[in-house]
């Protein structure tokens, strides 16, 4: 069992397994929505879409979670407004807000003197150097999000898969998507210290993508979900430490492979 417990003996890595079983609880409870509604693309459009808060707070020494933060937030309430207003698709208005928002963080970026470790960090991912702040941020973060979609679930289903019901009963559709993007971002900005811009839509999608392969209820999903995308963690985190490799993009790849099986599990038994 020494091959268990070595790498437990050093803090970060403790640390590391804890904000990775957190994260992805928090993105269990995000992820089965952004799959159900077919939002996937969101994910990783958040993710680049942060970039030029990061920058921004780069350059002015201030907190990069702070402004990673501030730019989700603009990011879903600029897609919500152009989705209502210019009736294109989501998807349209996604690609619009993404693109510029990150084009916005290049030009930024190409004024910074210098590619600091501490931003580059914030781009690639570094789960070992999660602090004990960080993990209550995410506990903080996860509570706050959990209660809150429960609170508002029937609403959210009515509002997601009959629109138009929910419109006819007084629902606030509208304030009802924005909400959700607003959380989605939240949820991004708190994975991109775990695994970077580009790698976090992957704990956000692939565990709920693999749990709504093998799950058929909402609650289910999110369970599974959760499960896996900790076991993915928890097993890519270890690989990274004995065969040292990238922890950020070791973990995605454990998710990746889970998927792979499940949809091959789910094949066989169709």
């Amino acid at each position: 069992m020494e091959w268990l417990t070595d790498p437990l003996q050093f803090d970060f890595f403790g640390r590391a397994l804890m904000a990775v079983v957190l994260v992805s609880v928090l993105c269990a409870l995000v992820g089965a929505w952004v799959v159900l509604r077919g939002l996937s693309y969101i994910g990783d459009a958040m993710s680049h879409a942060v970039f030029p808060g990061i920058v921004a707070a780069f350059l002015t020494k201030g907190n990069l979670l702070v402004g990673a933060l501030v730019a989700a937030v603009l990011t879903a309430l600029g897609i919500g407004a152009i989705s209502n207003r210019s009736g294109l698709k989501q998807d349209s208005a996604i690609g619009i807000v993404f693109v510029g928002m990150f084009a916005l963080g290049v030009v930024l970026l190409s004024r910074a003197p210098t590619f600091t470790t501490d931003l580059s960090n914030f781009l690639i991912g570094n789960p070992l150097g999660v602090s004990a702040a960080d993990l209550w941020g995410a506990l903080g973060v996860t509570v706050l999000v959990g209660g809150l979609l429960t609170a508002i679930q029937k609403e959210l289903l009515l509002a997601s898969f009959d629109p138009t019901e929910a419109r006819a009963i007084g629902l606030p559709v509208r304030r009802l998507n924005n909400l959700l993007l607003v959380i989605i971002g939240l949820v991004v900005v708190l994975t991109v210290q775990l695994v970077g811009t580009t790698l976090s839509v992957s704990l956000l999608i692939t565990s709920s993508a693999t749990a709504r392969l093998l799950a058929r209820s909402l609650r289910k999903m999110i369970l599974l979900s959760a499960a896996l995308g900790a076991l993915g963690g928890v097993v890519g985190l270890y690989l990274s430490y004995y065969q040292n490799t990238a922890p950020g993009a070791t973990i995605v790849l454990v998710n990746t492979l889970v998927f792979l099986l499940a949809l091959a599990f789910r094949k066989r038994e169709q």
